[in-house]
């Protein structure tokens, strides 16, 4: 009998300390007159949300990662692997995950992170429901999409306009029916030195001199050229629905890492998908990178625009770059 990773439960957690656009334009528009006007109207960002100094991505991660447990009608200790895709880990080592898993009690579970930046959810999700294809034991597998990206930026830099903090989790057990159907996947490796964090790693230990030029904390050398999505996109979605062989028009809600609003727009154009088959959320919460796709989910069905047995695509874009989508039935 062939098995199926289901959607079981989703959550998310916001936290309490707001950064709106006006807060931004006090600091910097002495320095950059109408640069954050400017960034709103690209991206449609008005706001976001930051956790308080003392706490790392493990603590923003755990409030939606319990809630996910608790709807999905488990227990921490019932779960059997924890995911975690982030690219503002706690740590360099160990993985987030294992400290999520201590933090939750979920004293049955292995874990793995996922390091494909903004992609990491659906990379997650893909590598959840391949694992409990396959393996009878794996029965519930959490999995966590989760940004602290605030804490690791220059407060100085004017591109803290972008980064919210956040998490969203997914619990998917073991079914009969499908479930998860399919994911694609691309990336492209020359853009890798475009935006990152470039000292800390093995290419560059981190250093006195390395913290003190900034180089340990996050920068964008070059802009990414703006096809990367709005080529990217289309072409994932199209590769993933000839893979599961189903037209654009069986998709009943998709929803894209939450960067630029227009973006999206022009994306759905592409696709001839109306807009009404897609969610935003990056206008009140600002970019929250690995997290973003998992909350604008559960804010979706929370607002009950992904009905039963939609057929869902979730779409990932992140630096690197790396780009993957999954599709599955909700």
């Amino acid at each position: 009998m062939p098995r199926y990773a289901r959607l079981a439960a989703t959550a998310r957690y916001l936290p309490e300390i707001e950064v709106s656009n006006d807060d931004l334009r006090r600091r910097f528009d002495q320095a950059l007159p109408d640069f954050v006007n400017k960034m709103e109207e690209s991206s449609g960002i008005r706001s976001r949300w930051q956790a308080p100094d003392s706490w790392s991505t493990s603590d923003v991660a755990l409030p939606a990662a319990r809630l996910a447990i608790e709807r999905a009608g488990c227990r921490p200790e019932d779960v059997d692997l924890i995911v975690v895709g982030t690219d503002s880990p706690d740590y360099i080592t160990p993985a987030t995950s294992v400290v999520l898993q201590h933090k939750l009690g979920a004293k049955r579970a292995g874990t793995f992170d996922v390091g494909c930046a903004c992609a990491s959810f659906p990379t997650g999700i893909a590598s959840a429901a391949g694992i409990i294809a396959t393996n009878p034991a794996i029965n519930t597998v959490l999995v966590v999409g989760v940004y602290r990206m605030s804490r690791l930026a220059d407060p100085n830099d004017p591109l803290i306009y972008f980064y919210g903090d956040g998490a969203g989790a997914a619990v998917l057990t073991a079914g009969e029916e499908p479930g998860f159907l399919g994911a694609a996947f691309q990336a492209d490796g020359a853009y890798a030195r475009h935006w990152g964090i470039f000292s800390g790693g093995t290419v560059e230990p981190a250093t006195e001199e390395s913290v003190r030029a900034g180089r340990t904390t996050v920068k964008m050398l070059e802009r990414y050229p703006p096809e990367i999505n709005h080529e990217g996109w289309p072409r994932l979605v199209r590769k993933l629905a000839s893979d599961i062989h189903t037209g654009l028009d069986a998709i009943d809600f998709i929803i894209f890492t939450q960067v630029r609003k227009p973006s999206i727009e022009l994306v759905m154009q592409d696709l001839g998908i109306p807009m009404e088959k897609t969610h935003t959320v990056m206008e009140q919460w600002g970019y929250t990178g690995s997290a973003c796709i998992p909350m604008a989910l559960d804010d979706a069905i929370e607002k009950k625009r992904v009905a039963p047995g939609a057929l869902l695509v979730l779409v990932g874009s992140g630096v690197g770059y790396n780009q993957a989508a999954v599709a599955m039935r909700v």
